[in-house]
Order: structure tokens, then C-alpha cells, then sequence
């Protein structure tokens, strides 16, 4: 699979494809906004790693610009502390985030999870739930005839629901399931990604399939 890896430090694009390479990814490598617009339009990579301190054109406007025309999974590098920057980026639809400094072997592990988030792993059948049609192997959500776009996460969200409808879920059962058990998460983040799910749904006529149990967690509704 080919993932773009976006950074202005020429010495952390190094670091991360050398990552990437060694764990059997394309890379394709970008220094600013406009090449990385370019990349993706381009070569349409399936992941895309992009550092929001980015000079000129800044990650978040990338990440923007690329959701008016592309779903394609996107994994922030930030070095800022400020909560804010990310949950912004994740409103705007990227996919999770990774702090400098970090680990390569963490951010491999962050790529493949979104990945996996995106697929389903390739093998799962379709779920069906009321008016709703969710198929990760070809990454494809409907409504009725309707498509709805998800990010990778969006779409592990919405999968977690539909594999047991009647039940409702913790908000730690849906990160367990999505960034694995002891993710630092936080519920702002979780939060965040259901909002936009919500959001996508609404649009598509299905204002009131996911339905939150105040105390409990968040469950299907009707479709």
C-alpha cells in the first residue's frame, strides 16, 4: 500500500519512510501543502501521514482541501500541546494523530490500525442495519441509494455498532475496539469522530441511526 508522508524537516521524512519501507509500505515523501495536494490527486496513496506545522499552507488546510474531494485515511503528526490543534484536525476529518517526538515502530502501528479501521482486514461481509449498507472490504457506506463518505475511523465506528445493533456500547468498548485496549484516547477525540458520523448520516436521511443512552454509551437507532 502507498502512504504520502508530508513534513517540512527533510531528516522526519527520512525517519518515517525508512519506517514506513522497512514495514512493506510505497512511500511517496511531500515538503509543503501544495506538493502534497499535488501527490494526492497525482498518485492517490491509501494513507496519507501529514504534520500540521506545516509553513505557508498549514496541515489542517490540507486536510481540508483534501476532504472536499477525497476520503483517503489521514494521520496527523503534531508537536503542539495544545488539544485544540487536534480535535480541530480530527473535525476536519483526519483519521488520529501522533505527538512528536514518537517512536517509528508506534507510527507504523497507528498506520496499519487505520488501515485495518478502513477494510475491515479485507474479509468482513457487508452489514446491513435498517436503510443502512456498510462495506469496509470496498470501503463503501450507503444509505438507501444514497453514499455516504466516512474516514477509516468513521467507518470502524460505524461498524462496531452495526456488528450488534441491540447492544449499547461504552464509550471504552468503542476505543478499545478501534485504537486497542490502554489507548491514551481521550473522550474529546471519540467525541469528535461521532459528531462527524452523525453529521454524515443526517445528511444522507438517517438523522436518527445512532442513538446515545445518557450514562451508558451509544447504540443503533432506527434507519
Amino acid at each position: 500500500m502507498k502512504v504520502l508522508v508530508v513534513d517540512d524537516d527533510p531528516r522526519l521524512r527520512e525517519v518515517v519512510t525508512i519506517a514506513l519501507g522497512r514495514a512493506g509500505f510505497t512511500t511517496l515523501t511531500a515538503s509543503d501543502g501544495q506538493s502534497a495536494l499535488m501527490h494526492n490527486a497525482r498518485e492517490v496513496p491509501d494513507l496519507i501521514v501529514l504534520d500540521i506545522g506545516l509553513p505557508e499552507m498549514d496541515g489542517l488546510e490540507v486536510c481540508r482541501r483534501i476532504r472536499h474531494v477525497s476520503e483517503v485515511p489521514i494521520l496527523f503528526l503534531t508537536a503542539r500541546d495544545d488539544e485544540v490543534d487536534r480535535i480541530l484536525g480530527l473535525e476536519l476529518g483526519a483519521d488520529d494523530y501522533v505527538t512528536k517526538p514518537f517512536s517509528p515502530r508506534e507510527l507504523v502501528a497507528r498506520v496499519r490500525a487505520i488501515l485495518k479501521r478502513s477494510t475491515g482486514g479485507g474479509s468482513e461481509r457487508p452489514l446491513r442495519h435498517g436503510r443502512i449498507t456498510l462495506d469496509r472490504s470496498r470501503h463503501s457506506c450507503r444509505v438507501d441509494d444514497a453514499a455516504v463518505d466516512l474516514t477509516a475511523t468513521e467507518m470502524g465506528l460505524l461498524s462496531e455498532l452495526m456488528r450488534a445493533p441491540e447492544r449499547v456500547l461504552t464509550r471504552s468498548q468503542l476505543t478499545d475496539a478501534l485504537w486497542g485496549v490502554g489507548s491514551p484516547v481521550s473522550d474529546r477525540t471519540l467525541d469528535s469522530h461521532l459528531r462527524n458520523l452523525r453529521r454524515k448520516l443526517a445528511l444522507a436521511g438517517a438523522s436518527e441511526a445512532l442513538r446515545t443512552v445518557h450514562g451508558v454509551g451509544i447504540g443503533m437507532g432506527a434507519t
